[in-house]
């Protein structure tokens, strides 16, 4: 019976690929949070702009948390987060770009 508990039951909805970074990103940084609830990465767009390496944004909030932006060399990508302080995720993106 104990078993469901042993894997770490992992707030990140993997449908989507993630641009290169990005995973590692949400897993060491976001996931842990105790406000961060669930984290939704959209498709992978191209842009026409280079960019320089991964980062991550904040875009705004939403009715259920925030959408973040993260950038790659040439591509973007949507991340809906759920949390009940988007205003706390927003500092916390801030210290890393």
């Amino acid at each position: 019976m104990g078993m469901k508990h042993r894997a770490k039951s992992s707030k990140i909805k993997y449908q989507h690929e993630m641009i290169h970074g990005l995973r590692k990103f949400l897993e060491e940084e976001l996931e842990p949070l105790e406000y961060i609830s669930s984290i939704f990465p959209g498709e992978i767009k191209r842009t026409k702009t280079a960019g320089s390496g991964f980062r991550v944004k904040f875009q705004y909030q939403t009715n259920t948390g925030a959408k973040l932006l993260a950038y790659g060399s040439g591509v973007i990508q949507e991340i809906f987060v759920v949390t009940s302080k988007p205003e706390e995720l927003k500092k916390k993106l801030e210290t890393f770009n």
